[in-house]
């Protein structure tokens, strides 16, 4: 238990020390600009590549493994979209935003910080997959839901924004040019290579401090029944099918089973709330989504590293 802890109480208490500050201050949301701009197009891309451009290229190509993970994450976004439906009476707009909350882990923020915490550098790979293959699904996904639900746009208009945003997200550009960079065997100088090092360093506490501001300056609204409902897919449901999925497959190491597995337990990401502002819809019930799921997440995801750090899964090879 004591190992479980030394991993989760400063992962979390990194959030705790962000929310008390967030409601301690009360200084203008406007203010996390700047550190979420540092946090999303300098410090994780330099994580995501310095770790991938050092990987032996062999390892970067593992397709089972994304189809089984990324299967995963639209089974759960198919049933929390279903959910999303019955709970707000047919409205696929507001069914859109239940379903990114159902399946979009908080990967970016999180992801990282707590599987190579966990599980050593060997998860560096499968992060990276579960990452660019996840975002790059939802990002289709949901502008494409939201143009059937009557979003005021034309066929190519989605498309180009579908590409966007999928192809200069600041992670996934940093995940393909490491990539590339293992494929070349391209090394950066010296002073480059110190200089991304002590920015991937920056990255983890600077995420989780940020999200746990960010969570506590958001304001928790009426606590409707598709919450619990939404949160139980997500922090539980998903996991456990990615699991499932990957173990039905077979031949994967335990590292890339337990990666899996940590990236699908994280509460619903900060983009959920970023979506529905976007898109106008369901705005407060994702706030409280995002904050409720992310204080129950600190008992599942605990629960989830205790499983792994214990060895209490079979793993099939």
């Amino acid at each position: 238990m004591q190992q479980v802890l030394s991993l989760a109480l400063p992962f979390f208490g990194l959030i705790f020390i962000g929310w008390a500050c967030g409601k301690w201050r009360r200084l203008p949301a406007e203010g996390l600009a700047w550190l979420n701009f540092f946090i999303v197009y300098v410090s994780l891309p330099a994580l995501f590549f310095q770790l991938l451009s050092k990987t032996p290229i062999e390892q970067l190509t593992n397709w089972a493994f994304v189809v089984g993970t990324t299967f995963s994450t639209y089974a759960v976004f198919a049933i929390s979209l279903l959910a999303g439906i019955v709970f707000n009476r047919g409205d696929l707009r507001a069914a859109t935003i239940v379903a990114v909350a159902g399946a979009y882990s908080n990967i970016g923020y999180m992801g990282p910080g707590l599987t190579l915490a966990t599980l050593g550098p060997e998860a560096t790979v499968p992060t990276a997959l579960v990452f660019c293959f996840d975002n790059a699904m939802l990002f289709t996904l949901a502008p494409l839901l939201m143009a059937l639900s009557g979003e005021k746009q034309s066929p190519w208009s989605t498309a180009i924004a579908i590409l966007k945003r999928i192809f200069l997200h600041p992670f996934i550009l940093a995940t393909i040019v490491g990539v590339a960079a293992a494929a070349l065997q391209v090394r950066p100088p010296v002073i480059v290579d110190k200089m991304l090092t002590s920015l991937m360093q920056a990255a983890a506490p600077c995420a989780l401090f940020a999200m746990g501001v960010t969570v506590g300056l958001r304001p928790v609204e009426k606590i409707t029944l598709e919450i619990p409902v939404v949160l139980f897919i997500k922090l539980i449901v998903h996991p456990v099918l990615v699991f499932a999925i990957l173990s039905w497959i077979g031949g994967f190491d335990r590292v890339w089973m337990m990666t899996a597995l940590l990236m699908a337990c994280l509460p619903p990401a900060l983009n959920v709330y970023v979506i529905a502002q976007q898109y106008h819809s369901h705005v407060s019930q994702a706030s409280t989504i995002v904050l409720i799921g992310t204080l129950v997440s600190v008992v599942t995801v605990t629960g989830f590293l205790w499983i792994i750090t214990h060895d209490m899964l079979p793993v099939l090879r």
